[in-house]
């Protein structure tokens, strides 16, 4: 996208943004945002646990994702599980094989699921919630998607007035990734917080049909050459 269709698209963006958005609109922006920012990644859902320790999906990109969301819980095994229950980050790499969860594992991998990442946000004492993401390839998650999947699940634990363990909203946005870095630059050019400086960018993202890291890399591009 060029530099003066990125402009004119934020503007419209913009516009919306006076309308108020529910935490329900802005989970599903996470959701898709993960989905078409992280390469490789085919869905993406967050679900929470109840106070009696069940899990509900609460947004997901897709039929398929809510089927393996709700398959896991069914099962009482999972990526998905681990990670809204009791552990910070569950990666998996090839779900045909992998012998944490033989009743999940091949299921999924009938269903072309052979990757899976998830990471937990919290609530004290005890609500849990987790960021999931799909993928239809083995061995799909590097450091990158990790980290990029990271400052999601931050925005996710943020929307809900959670937090998370193993970083925060402000450790995410001082890194220098592109994404990071365009936030930052959309909170001071329209004095917006973190959630909807991110809601910003993902609305673009949405609403021009690009990808949200290209989004991100347009908006650096264009603070730099009103620098000049």
């Amino acid at each position: 996208m060029e530099l003066p269709e990125l402009a004119g698209l934020m503007t419209t963006v913009a516009d919306t943004l006076r309308t108020p958005v529910t935490v329900e609109e802005s989970l599903e922006l996470i959701t898709t945002s993960a989905a078409g920012t992280i390469p490789g990644i085919t869905g993406a859902s967050i679900s929470v646990t109840e106070k009696d320790n069940t899990i509900k999906t609460l947004a997901a990109t897709d039929p398929l994702v809510s089927e393996a969301d709700e398959l896991q819980h069914e099962l009482g095994e999972g990526p998905c599980i681990a990670a809204a229950l009791s552990e910070p980050i569950v990666q998996v790499d090839d779900m045909a094989t992998d012998q944490r969860w033989p009743l999940y594992g091949p299921k999924a991998a009938a269903l072309g699921l052979h990757s899976q990442l998830a990471f937990q946000f919290r609530a004290e004492p005890n609500v849990r919630g987790a960021l999931n993401l799909y993928a239809d390839e083995p061995k799909v998650f590097d450091a990158d998607a990790r980290y990029l999947a990271g400052m999601f699940a931050d925005w996710a634990a943020v929307l809900l007035g959670w937090g998370r363990q193993e970083t925060t909203m402000s450790r995410a946005l001082e890194s220098r990734t592109t994404i990071g870095t365009a936030i930052g630059i959309l909170m001071e050019r329209y004095q917006l917080d973190q959630n909807r400086a991110f809601t910003f960018l993902a609305r673009t993202s949405q609403t021009g049909n690009v990808k949200l890291r290209d989004v991100a890399a347009g908006v650096v591009a264009d603070a730099a050459s009103k620098a000049r």
